[in-house]
């Protein structure tokens, strides 16, 4: 019969074994032996969330610059302290055990005492030594390093860590709080979330400089319906931004294409293969190259709001604060100073 210690929490599970296996631990000869989880590293706490994460080896050792076979040894460390497995292997995919899952619960609670026992210490410090964790969605590459660049001119020791992804991750990162600060288009529809826009953000429509439409003027939306347009995938604030205007005009493009990179995207108009819908601050050095033409569509350029966001509980850092204000101070007139000028002809909409 199972036994219940009553001077403990502990269920005796496997009582036909010489040793006696239990939840918490193992009894040898009647003698409790101590938890190895006293044992685990931080390290391999934190290379254990990351396989969790993505369930998968090899995109956890791209993401923490280690070798696969680093990233296995540490799980199986960790495993080691905990006694029990905490992933199983089925086919080609991984998945977390029961363990597993309550190894993520807690591993993900250590990891963010850490950060904040660190993002307190470091506002003790003030801006200088800080970290300035931010994230910016990829139409803000060509000109996001210059106000990074700008900001850490004024404050000296300032540590950046600055990831650049599409929409649908950046938001991820907010939810999950992997970051302090966001940069977006469309901030997420969150009550939870503090968006405030600080520059206008231009569209525009694109082609190679001997395209037929270049020299032609004011032209219909429903004249373009005959191109070919490659195009921003889904979920990013490119994308966004065009199916808004199209589901409000009541026009549908002709997508042939649809491209992660803004840069590939450039690349395959200006060898003629279509016309895009992009952002007008990732185009300006095209222009001036003549690599590019902007088309003189009605109603262009079409004009949205780039917004700093965070979550409303958030504590930011010193650092992530002065930021912050830096962008909302004087972040437009160094986007237009980082990208060209850009007149709208149509009123800002949030």
């Amino acid at each position: 019969m199972t036994k219940i210690n009553q001077y403990a929490n502990w269920a005796i599970v496997d009582y036909r074994c010489d040793s006696l296996k239990l939840m918490t631990g193992e009894f040898e000869s009647g003698v409790q032996r101590r938890s190895g989880m006293k044992s685990a590293t931080f390290r391999q706490i934190k290379v254990f969330e990351a396989v969790a994460r993505h369930l998968n080896y090899s995109h956890a050792a791209k993401e923490l610059r280690l070798s696969q076979p680093a990233v296995s040894v540490h799980v199986k460390q960790l495993e080691e302290h905990a006694g029990l497995p905490l992933f199983e292997q089925l086919g080609k995919r991984i998945y977390l055990t029961p363990a597993g899952q309550q190894m993520l619960h807690y591993s993900r609670a250590i990891i963010q005492q850490i950060k904040e026992a660190d993002e307190a210490l470091a506002a003790l410090k003030g801006i200088r030594g800080g970290l300035l964790n931010i994230a910016v969605i990829s139409a803000g590459d060509y000109f996001f390093p210059g106000l990074v660049a700008e900001f850490c001119r004024r404050h000296e020791d300032v540590t950046v860590r600055l990831s650049v992804n599409n929409r649908e991750e950046i938001v991820r990162q907010l939810v999950e709080n992997t970051t302090d600060l966001t940069v977006l288009l469309r901030p997420p529809e969150n009550p939870d979330m503090i968006a405030e826009a600080f520059a206008p953000q231009p569209h525009v429509i694109i082609a190679a400089p001997g395209h037929g439409l270049v020299r032609r003027k004011n032209i219909s939306l429903q004249a373009l319906t005959k191109e070919a347009f490659i195009v921003r995938e889904r979920g990013s604030d490119t994308r966004l931004a065009m199916d808004e205007l199209l589901a409000e005009s009541r026009v549908r493009f002709n997508i042939t294409m649809e491209i992660k990179s803004t840069e590939t995207i450039k690349q395959a108009v200006i060898a003629g293969m279509g016309i895009s819908f992009l952002s007008a601050h990732t185009i300006g050095r095209d222009l001036e190259a003549g690599r590019l033409s902007v088309l003189d569509v009605a109603g262009f350029p079409l004009m949205r709001k780039w917004h700093v966001v965070h979550h409303k509980n958030k504590r930011l850092p010193a650092v992530a604060v002065a930021f912050k204000q830096f962008l909302l101070q004087e972040g437009a007139a160094l986007i237009e100073r980082l990208v060209g000028r850009t007149k709208p002809k149509r009123k800002l909409r949030a």
